[in-house]
């Protein structure tokens, strides 16, 4: 089919005469220039209509993904949940339009990965309209986030949102209790409950307690729905009908999309199962750092992207890793596993001479049209839909997260550690330099030979994750972002940053489930202040703070990875992080100028 239609793929525009003049619901793919690609690509679309594999995904059959039903059967609620929702609107819009009533300005949802991300994407996105919600995000057990929060709400006019699938996460569960208690002082127990609000599925933890207190509302998300795949279902719209978004617009195109991603065997025309086998089998090719070029509008999206495609695929030695925040570089700063995807606005331009570079070097590259905020609803399912696909492709199961725990059951080692001896385990830097600690298994007589070690250790297809568990602020994030390109460029491998503990929930499945061609900087740094975890909602007492949690998730995570053969070094930059930084960046293995005449 593919090799029927080169132009199509690789002029801009004529495509969309493949992808059967789609509806503006529906994002278009622009371009799709897949380079030397095009043949296997065609291939694996002969292979998606021989297999029948898209009316098999429909029809709800785990074979696509594995012989057993496992996790798979109760998993693909989210291919009927935009229509599914409709039902649900009118509860949801009731309450969001009686919390207005009540004098509510703020929302601060509490939680983590596939209950915060696609809520965190809408705030970003859309403005808020005047007289709804101000939608904040708490996903981070830094105390300088939790007391940041704190300052900023007043506890009268603040609905706390806390959202947890499952119902016993521990970072959402720490927040709930903080935060009950802080509003509990000030406002009194009886007037808290209807300051709060849940979002569970049915029977959890969290339901019962919530009942138990009085919550003011209770939204039952759907079993057969995984965190990830949830964006079309309560976990998101709650909150985004809270800020005044029309939620029915999001539904709309996501429905729209859905209808397109039925098609076959025509599957030139449709986009999941499109741009799934191009993500699916590039991967199997060798190119599986899929790299996104954002909009302006649409960075966060990429965060969201992130936990979809990376918990999605990496396991069972295999993954695609999703590059997020990366600015262009140099044709020489990338190695032969890329491939790009850029999702822009319509009538966006800005990024066209960085694209057509790529292009040009010989990178496989990807042009996708959003027509505006509300038609992310048609985003949404489409990326569900193309991972999916993907997942087959790779031979994985995409809805499982087999790994996830064992950072999980690392840290909750050190937590009963310091519960039974009231401090972490002592630990021993490898070196020290300008107030900065090392940690790593690679020894050198020096700081930065033991870098160096650490760098040298590279190869072509690995790729190098840096794990802050710091406060983000402004200057952190530039200063991220300047080392992990100074690594790129240094290195030629493609990059990542996350903050810790959500990098956890996001791409840690990834880290540990993938073949091992990962190299880890975990950056952490001592708190200058901390906050108290209560032991129970209405408890004064703790035994716990979110510093030290989070310090027990840093070494958990450390631990874990070392566990499974990674290669991890550990900076702890004291306690003033952003100097810290600042001082890492000039040691001499970051300042060595990248290396000429990449092989393309």
């Amino acid at each position: 089919m593919l090799s029927q239609t080169r132009n199509g793929l690789t002029k801009r525009g004529v495509i969309e005469e493949y992808l059967g003049a789609m509806p503006r619901h529906a994002p278009l793919i622009e371009t799709a220039n897949l380079q030397d690609y095009e043949k296997a690509v065609a291939d694996g679309l002969a292979d998606l209509a021989r297999r029948k594999v898209i009316s098999r995904i429909w029809k709800k059959d785990w074979t696509v993904w594995q012989d057993d039903p496992g996790e798979v059967r109760n998993r693909l609620g989210w291919l009927t949940s935009p229509r599914a929702m409709g039902k649900r609107l009118g509860g949801i819009k009731l309450y969001a339009r009686r919390i207005r009533e009540k004098g509510y300005t703020q929302a601060l949802l509490l939680g983590m990965g596939g209950s915060s991300l696609a809520p965190l994407v809408l705030s970003d996105v859309f403005k808020t309209p005047a007289g709804f919600l101000d939608l904040g995000i708490l996903d981070l057990t830094d105390p300088a986030a939790v007391l940041g929060w704190q300052r900023r709400l007043d506890p009268a006019k603040t609905l706390f949102i806390v959202s947890s699938k499952s119902g016993t996460t521990v970072e959402t569960s720490s927040f709930f209790r903080y935060f009950w208690n802080w509003a509990s002082d000030r406002l009194g127990v009886k007037k808290t409950g209807g300051h709060f609000a849940a979002i569970t599925d049915p029977g959890t933890p969290l339901e019962e307690e919530a009942r138990r207190l009085g919550f003011g509302a209770i939204f039952a998300g759907d079993p057969e729905i995984g965190g990830r795949f949830s964006a079309l279902s309560p976990f998101c719209l709650v909150p985004a009908a809270l800020m005044g978004i029309r939620v029915e617009s999001l539904l709309e195109a996501a429905v729209a999309m859905s209808v397109q991603c039925r098609r076959e065997p025509d599957l030139m025309t449709n986009p999941g199962a499109l741009l799934g086998t191009i993500l699916g089998v590039l991967a199997e090719k060798g190119r599986d750092k899929l790299t996104f070029l954002l909009s302006p509008r649409f960075r966060s999206f990429g965060l969201w992207l992130e936990q979809l495609i990376a918990e999605s695929t990496g396991k069972e030695g295999k993954g695609i890793l999703p590059v997020n925040g990366e600015s262009a570089g140099a044709g020489n700063a990338y190695g032969d596993d890329r491939v790009f995807v850029r999702i822009k606005e319509e009538g966006e331009t800005a990024g066209e001479a960085a694209a057509r570079h790529l292009e040009t070097a010989g990178f496989p590259l990807l042009s996708l049209i959003v027509p505006g905020p509300s038609h992310l609803g048609s985003q949404f399912f489409l990326w569900e839909f193309a991972t999916a696909v993907a997942g087959y492709f790779l031979g994985v199961n995409p809805f499982d997260q087999p790994d996830v725990d064992s950072a999980k059951k690392k840290t909750q080692e050190f937590v009963r550690y310091y519960l039974e001896h009231g401090s972490l385990p002592e630990e021993k830097p490898l070196h020290r330099r300008g107030g900065i600690s090392l940690y790593s298994d690679f020894s050198a007589p020096s700081f930065g030979r033991s870098l160096e070690r650490f760098l040298s250790s590279a190869a072509p297809g690995d790729y190098l994750a840096v794990q802050a568990f710091l406060a983000p602020t402004r200057e952190t994030d530039a200063a991220l972002q300047k080392l992990r390109h100074r690594f790129r460029d240094r290195t030629q491998l493609a990059t990542t940053v996350g903050y810790g503990p959500r990098f956890l929930h996001s791409t840690g499945q990834l880290h540990k489930g993938d073949r091992g061609n990962g190299l880890f900087i975990q950056i952490t740094a001592d708190d200058r202040h901390d906050a108290a975890i209560p032991d129970s909602p209405g408890d004064a007492g703790s035994s716990l703070s979110f510093g030290l949690l989070k310090a027990a998730q840093a070494r958990g995570d450390f631990e874990a990875l070392k566990s499974r053969g990674r290669r991890i070094i550990r900076f702890h930059l004291g306690k003033d992080a952003a100097a810290g930084l600042e001082r890492l960046l000039s040691f001499p293995p970051l300042l060595y100028p990248p290396p000429r005449g990449g092989k393309r």
